[in-house]
């Protein structure tokens, strides 16, 4: 895609800090990083979010989050992890480029991932799950 900066940083044209690399995907450092060690991987094919993406070519993606993770954990000592795709306009995708972050946790790092400005609504679960298997209701 001709504006898509990760197909940009995939092809070269931009510099970006690469963590991992192989035929299907790449790993980056985040512009804007959230915690220390914060990465972006993204399939090498630009496919514009979650509902695009094949899933052969995401389970190389997941593959690779997971290589990282624990790479994360014994070479700059994670304790954690956090695994994260936005996915829509409404889930606050800015890169439509279909990515996961992996955010290494430490203890202490000052990252929130709990929503705070958010009020725990109260749904019909069991309408709620006929709709999400599509029962009709």
């Amino acid at each position: 895609m001709k504006d898509c900066i990760f197909c940009k940083i995939i092809k070269k044209e931009v510099p970006a800090y690469i963590v991992y690399e192989n035929e299907f995907v790449l790993a980056i450092l985040a512009k804007d990083m959230e915690v220390y060690g914060h990465t972006l991987v993204i399939p090498k094919q630009h496919y514009k979010d979650i509902f695009d993406i094949e899933t052969h070519v995401l389970k190389k993606i997941i593959s690779v989050v997971k290589k990282l993770s624990i790479q994360y954990k014994k070479n700059i000592s994670a304790t954690g992890i956090n695994i994260f795709n936005a996915s829509g306009t409404d889930a606050q995708q800015s890169v439509f480029h279909f990515h996961i972050h992996i955010l290494p946790r430490f203890s202490n790092d000052g990252l929130d991932t709990r929503p705070t400005n958010h009020t725990q609504q109260k749904y019909d679960k069991s309408l709620m799950l006929k709709k999400i298997c599509g029962q009709n209701v």
